[in-house]
């Protein structure tokens, strides 16, 4: 294969993907992280990647592969940062307490809270 037909993707990639690759006798070039840090950032911008997809899903078929798709990411993070269940039960619980969850399917349209702060911008476009 030349490098011209070579499509280069510089990203974090599930176990099975070389071996499915060189399956179709293919070939393609991986190396391992080995950087606590590097494997981390990786996970966050793959979670990003993931969540993208699950946004798109209009399918319970597609929302249940992309939902498992994000799920083995958040878990790969919850045990790369050595959190307990326990403590995902807790801090799951203290947020719903203290921001509710969607039961009511609130819409906000506007407020005069100048205060409130959101971890997204305005209509939801990344600052």
């Amino acid at each position: 294969m030349s490098e011209i037909n070579r499509v280069y993707y510089n990203k974090l990639v599930r176990d099975n993907v070389p071996a499915k690759i060189e399956s179709k006798h293919q070939k393609c070039e991986v190396r391992t992280i080995t950087d606590v840090q590097e494997l981390q950032q990786e996970l966050f911008k793959k979670v990003q990647e993931e969540a993208a997809s699950l946004s798109m899903c209009r399918t319970k078929e597609k929302f249940l592969e992309e939902y498992s798709d994000l799920m083995v990411v958040l878990e790969t993070l919850i045990k790369q940062l050595e959190i307990s269940k326990e403590e995902l039960i807790k801090f799951r619980k203290e947020n719903l307490v203290t921001k509710g969850g969607y039961k009511h399917g609130y819409y906000l349209q506007w407020s005069d809270d100048v205060d409130y702060r959101s971890d997204e911008s305005v209509q939801g476009i990344p600052l």
